[in-house]
């Protein structure tokens, strides 16, 4: 099973299903028509695998009608030429080497006016240029950013949503929680050593996520049904998503990049801690992804005019492929129009399985 055959594993689906994913999902599929002259025919067989490789390729646009979130999956794209570093300009085990400013953060980073929370393996900042009026900054102890484990993982968060509640009892209006994690600079991280990003902003929740709630709103107004249960079940009916403890794993039709996973919880849980460990591991273990973002949100920490009705605790994580590939992972397409990604769902879906067991 792979997303280009997407539309034969619908007609598998009940009927229940297949009307579920035509509510939730626009899928078309086209076939990309090219000529080879001769003299480039050597160079396409050796870059692709085939001729036909090339001239039968399809291509598969799936668009959530729900959330105008859209991704064209070409896989053959992987293959195209790329411009790469220099095997010497770095190695991944050369990343936990020299200093930065993160390496002694009470004496060279600022602090929140509250001060610094303090995990078992990291330590706050406060953000010395801010996108918002509360923006933090959780430094790990450990300098390689690839190198964790479960218990680091879950204090790098625990410390995150710690500041997010001492901001709040500082702010009281600034109530909408968000936690990233750039890892290395393919993730557009601006230093090497270890570290996440939180930020708490008052009036509306960030637009992506502001907008995420809305969408699930007007879903349940039409469908009455809830966007988010709906989506874990499609998901689930492809072979693309599964529950552990309590946490829903999709490994997401329409991703931003390569190898989108989101997770959906209840609550800033245990579990849902682990599972976040559980799926970086997978990305660096099975899939050998280099550099990653990673996005948690969660319902306001306060009440709010606007609904939240069903709204989960939710990450998403996206590949941001390999540190020595030159060229950018976004471009104009991604900018304006749609995105476009190189991996495959169900493929992904085997490693998160692979990985749970």
């Amino acid at each position: 099973m792979d997303i280009t055959v997407l539309d034969k594993a619908l007609d598998n689906l009940s009927q229940k299903d297949r009307e579920l994913f035509v509510r939730l999902y626009r899928l078309a599929i086209y076939q990309g028509r090219t000529r080879i002259p001769e003299s480039m025919k050597p160079w396409v067989i050796g870059q692709f695998g085939s001729l036909e490789a090339v001239t039968g390729q399809k291509i598969v646009r799936l668009t959530n009608t729900v959330t105008s979130e859209e991704t064209i999956f070409n896989p053959l794209r992987i293959k195209r030429p790329h411009d790469a570093r220099d095997e010497e300009c770095f190695s991944l085990d050369s990343l936990d080497r020299g200093l930065d400013i993160f390496d002694n953060p009470e004496e060279s980073t600022s602090a929140d006016v509250f001060g610094r929370i303090k995990g078992k393996y990291c330590i706050t900042a406060s953000n010395i240029a801010k996108c918002d009026e509360w923006h933090g900054v959780v430094i790990f102890k450990e300098h390689h950013p690839l190198h964790f484990n479960e218990a680091e993982v879950a204090d790098y968060i625990d410390a995150a949503w710690r500041w997010a509640e001492a901001a709040h009892r500082e702010s009281p209006a600034n109530k909408y929680f968000f936690c990233s994690w750039n890892c290395l600079w393919r993730s557009a991280a601006s230093l090497i050593h270890g570290h996440n990003q939180m930020m708490l902003t008052r009036g509306r929740h960030f637009a992506r996520i502001e907008h995420l709630r809305r969408a699930a709103l007007t879903y349940r107004h039409r469908a009455r049904r809830s966007y988010f249960d709906d989506l874990y079940r499609i998901h689930r009916a492809l072979g693309l998503g599964f529950d552990k403890a309590g946490i829903r794993v999709l490994a997401y039709l329409t991703p931003l990049k390569n190898n989108g996973v989101i997770l959906m919880a209840d609550s800033l849980n245990a579990p849902f801690k682990r599972m976040v460990y559980e799926t970086l591991a997978c990305y660096r273990d099975r899939l050998g992804v280099e550099s990653f973002n990673l996005a948690l949100t969660t319902p306001p920490l306060g009440p709010t005019r606007e609904s939240w009705e069903d709204f989960p605790v939710t990450a998403w994580l996206v590949d941001r492929g390999s540190l020595a590939n030159r060229s950018s992972d976004i471009g104009a397409l991604e900018l304006f129009a749609s995105t476009s990604v190189t991996s495959d769902p169900f493929t992904l879906m085997e490693k998160l399985r692979a990985s749970k067991e």
